[in-house]
């Protein structure tokens, strides 16, 4: 099949900002919970050889890049908690 690109606009595009950290800001140690998680094959070379490359370890990598991910998602508005109101009882 091949391929036919066109020179028409793309109409509204949002760009969004790119709030994951770079490999070298996820090779710094920090105390975790252990935990199992299976990953896909190709996330688990591409870690293991950016660690390689800043002489750490790519479980570090991992667990830096989901802090950061965890962090930006709490520095976004947060939703009101919600009060509870008892019944008046009748």
């Amino acid at each position: 099949m091949k391929i036919v690109y066109t020179d028409e606009p793309m109409g509204d595009v949002v760009v969004v900002a790119d709030f994951l950290p770079s490999p070298a800001e996820l090779a710094f140690k920090e105390d975790g919970v252990k935990v199992t998680l299976a990953l896909s094959k190709s996330s688990v070379d591409f870690f293991k050889s950016e660690a390689s490359k800043h002489q750490t370890q790519y479980q570090r990598m991992i667990r830096r890049l989901l802090d950061s991910y965890v962090e930006a998602q709490s520095t976004l508005v947060s939703k009101p908690k919600r009060s509870v109101r008892k019944r008046a009882s009748i």
